[in-house]
């Protein structure tokens, strides 16, 4: 069992961001997120929300829902999520439920809206996972960004 620290941080992130342009190619906007258990990848998925008609399929809490179904709470608790982009309130909501070790982020969610215009989300998703599940990042910041770029 190796530990979270010990993972390839940048290669899972790479990952991430690469299922990030997959779903920009899609049509879907640019989220994509990888799960890794003893520094391998156990699950991945990319934002569907366009292409599915679902407001709720972000890659994140579509992983979170799929872990609480198919993993132990331990086993979670050894998991890392690596997002492409911080999660939002919604989807760390969702992450608060299964207890993963850390999500690891490329992009951070106050700097989506240098691309989207939006207003900045009211609470960041490390207050809505403390106490539960470390947030860290930025990781490979201007790869994620760049996928960011090209999209919006």
């Amino acid at each position: 069992m190796s530990a979270p620290d010990a993972f390839d941080h940048e290669s899972h992130m790479r990952r991430a961001i690469e299922l990030a342009r997959e779903a920009a190619e899609r049509g879907n906007h640019p989220f994509g997120t990888v799960l890794v258990r003893d520094d391998e990848i156990v699950m991945e998925d990319r934002n569907t929300v366009v292409t599915e008609n679902d407001i709720r399929r972000h890659p994140e809490l579509h992983l979170a829902m799929e872990a609480t179904r198919k993993m132990s709470d331990d086993e979670r608790a050894e998991t890392v999520m690596y997002t492409s982009t911080e999660p939002c309130p919604m989807c760390a909501g969702g992450m608060r439920y299964a207890g993963f070790d850390r999500v690891v982020y490329s992009v951070g969610s106050n700097e989506i809206v240098e691309f989207t215009s939006s207003e900045p989300f009211p609470v960041r998703s490390a207050a809505i996972l403390a106490g539960i599940t470390d947030v860290v990042g930025p990781v490979l910041n201007e790869d994620g960004r760049a996928v960011h770029e090209d999209f919006w």
